[in-house]
């Protein structure tokens, strides 16, 4: 277990801090006045515990989502790749490959068959067919892939 999973594993979540998780989670940009409102703590109390969280690893980032379609790449997808068996030795190094590529917009690491899900985002069907094809396709350490195209994307409410 690496630093980051055993320190949120060892901190112990209120329903206050679970409150305040599930509305930083749903806007990151809310004011602290109106998070410490919601959760029904003193403002100065809720810097400290949404500092606390950051600190022990639970919060681990704040960032802007931004449409991929607004910076030009208007089509997305899931590539699963499987891994030939001798490869799997340095699954970090094919990681951060992966992490690197300019499509990619996230990358998991699965148990089951498959041994990478990449969400990706490119601009046409032909950026997407060469990066299959003629990228990821054509690494040795590949196996095979699977590609699924993303239509549409629905994100509901998050509960903790």
């Amino acid at each position: 277990m690496d630093a980051e999973s055993s320190a949120r594993s060892s901190i112990d979540l209120d329903a206050v801090d679970r409150t305040i998780l599930s509305e930083l989670s749903r806007n990151g940009r809310i004011s602290n006045t109106d998070l410490a409102a919601i959760a029904g703590i003193a403002e100065s109390t809720c810097l400290k515990r949404v500092r606390a969280l950051q600190a022990a690893g639970v919060i681990v980032g704040f960032h802007a989502e931004v449409s991929p379609a607004a910076m030009g790449l208007h089509l997305e997808a899931l590539i699963t790749i499987r891994l030939h068996a001798h490869a799997r030795g340095d699954l970090r190094r094919f990681q951060s490959y992966l992490e690197s590529l300019k499509a990619t917009q996230r990358v998991y690491f699965l148990a089951g068959d498959r041994d990478f899900l990449v969400h990706v985002a490119v601009a046409d069907a032909a950026a997407l067919r060469e990066l299959v094809s003629d990228t990821l396709s054509l690494r040795p350490e590949v196996a095979s892939t699977s590609t699924s195209l993303i239509f549409a994307q629905a994100s509901g409410p998050r509960s903790l």
